[in-house]
């Protein structure tokens, strides 16, 4: 099983944090690249600028919003098992800039890690 944790890029970097990754498709504002410390930036796996446009942190869209990316991570198969790997051997740190904890991508991400059958 994966040992993957999400975590907001505001809070500051810690050892536990394993390898860090930003989920966001853009660089999270106030955000200087060098305090964030992460190992890598995965826009390409983000949301689509038009689902987080609709969006917009809507708690009332968020179930519509993780079905429609939910359909958009089916085609990141690859990437996906590759952060999998990753938290399979150590801690995976999914980075994310929303001010909510629970409705945001990286929670959504973080479920899909977490299903076996994107092991690879």
């Amino acid at each position: 099983m994966p040992h993957i944790r999400i975590k907001r890029i505001y809070e500051p970097p810690a050892s536990t944090d394993g390898y860090r990754v930003l989920v966001d498709r853009l660089w999270p504002r106030g955000m200087a690249k060098t305090d964030a410390a992460i190992h890598e930036w995965c826009k390409d796996i983000a949301p689509s600028a038009d689902l987080r446009r609709w969006f917009a942190h809507n708690a009332e869209r968020f179930d519509a919003f993780r079905e429609a990316y939910l359909k958009e991570l089916e085609l990141h198969a690859d990437e996906l098992a590759r952060l999998k790997a990753i938290g399979m051997k150590k801690t995976l740190t999914l980075l994310y800039a929303a001010k909510d904890p629970e409705l945001n991508q990286a929670r959504v991400l973080r479920e899909v890690l977490e299903q076996p059958e994107h092991v690879k």
